[in-house]
């Protein structure tokens, strides 16, 4: 699938088993779908490939569900940076930028593998390319929050018109559709929160493309990055954001066979 073209993902969109000998081009995009909670035993419990560091901040979390989800989340995280690095997983150093974007810690290659991590409840999105900075972000869909409330706070006030606009059946996946690919952005942007929410506008409407729509923090920002919908599964809603153009997207999901 090229991404010179308009990306309109739905629930039909394919989630597609890897080839054996699967490999990152220079010029590809792929993203991963885990069902973390399937996975749980297998990896959360045992946590083979998690530093010190990952193993004490998952033990933090109150609920033993949410230190599995963690766990096993990082742990497929390491796997598959092993597979597309092809070295052991609990080899890999991470650092962080000055406002907690993760990178690869390793000696300056002729191409630099970068990555994005997002998950939510049960499920996780990976998203991997070379030599571009990306994004990605999955929300579970919850129907008891007040959309046009936390829009209030969160959205620009074009996009808070955006969703005051659509009828009421279709708020809540434009909320959705809007937290995700703000987030995707700033994640990309690795700027976190520093970035001010309101500088820039995506689009939310059910159906039409996402897009980086405006930035007043610089105009040429919505001609740099290039976002996609994506469709994680049933009331959930994500999104992805990739610097530049001219690259080819592959989605993937990750099954017990690429625990081995």
């Amino acid at each position: 699938m090229n991404c010179a073209a308009t990306f309109m993902f739905d629930e039909s969109q394919q989630w597609n088993i890897p080839p054996a000998d699967l490999r990152l081009t220079r010029d590809a995009v792929h993203v991963w779908l885990a069902r973390v909670d399937t996975y749980s035993l297998a990896i959360g419990n045992g946590l083979p490939v998690l530093s010190d560091d990952e193993q004490a901040k998952a033990a933090r979390f109150y609920f033993e569900r949410d230190r599995l989800r963690y766990a096993v989340a990082h742990s497929i995280l390491r796997i598959l940076l092993g597979r597309y690095m092809d070295c052991d997983p609990l080899a890999i150093r991470f650092y962080t930028n000055s406002y907690g974007k993760p990178a690869i810690d390793a000696p300056r290659q002729e191409q630099t593998l970068t990555f994005n991590l997002s998950h939510s409840h049960e499920l996780a999105l990976y998203a991997f390319t070379y030599d571009r900075e990306i994004g990605v972000d999955v929300e579970s869909m919850r129907s008891n929050i007040e959309y046009e409330q936390i829009a209030q706070h969160s959205f620009s006030l074009n996009e808070q018109q955006a969703l005051r606009d659509l009828p009421d059946n279709a708020k809540q996946q434009g909320f959705f559709n809007g937290w995700t690919r703000k987030e995707a952005y700033i994640k990309a942007r690795g700027l976190g929160l520093h970035l001010p929410l309101h500088l820039f506008d995506v689009s939310l409407k059910p159906g039409a493309p996402a897009a980086l729509l405006a930035s007043r923090e610089d105009a040429r920002e919505a001609e740099r990055w290039l976002m996609c919908a994506l469709a994680p599964g049933l009331d959930y809603a994500g999104a992805l954001c990739v610097e530049g153009t001219g690259w080819e997207l592959a989605c993937y999901e990750f099954t017990s066979l690429n625990l081995h």
